[in-house]
């Protein structure tokens, strides 16, 4: 038995990585800013398609992926990103 715990980098809602012994439960692209979940489709393609890794960060929850300045993907989170867009559009936070 190993005496080390898995340790997982996330990013806080300051922006800052940090070290969780929990998984992230959203992840993110840092470039462009936008979060979604773990199984986002257009995510993977980029993944697999050799892209988007090293720009990959990871929440422990959605509240975090906003607070740092994350907007929610179109093609995973089609509600969240319809009500980001709207209030975008008016003028809202």
């Amino acid at each position: 038995m190993s005496d080390t715990m898995d340790t997982y980098a996330l990013l806080g809602a300051d922006g800052q990585p940090y070290r969780s012994s929990a998984k992230g439960k959203w992840g993110g692209h840092r470039g462009s800013k936008i979060y979604g979940r773990l199984d986002c489709p257009a995510a993977l393609r980029a993944i697999a398609c050799g892209g988007y890794v090293k720009h990959r960060v990871f929440f422990a929850d959605e509240a975090t992926a906003v607070a740092a300045g994350f907007r929610p993907c179109c093609a995973c989170c089609k509600d969240r990103y319809q009500r980001w867009k709207t209030a975008r559009e008016e003028g809202r936070p």
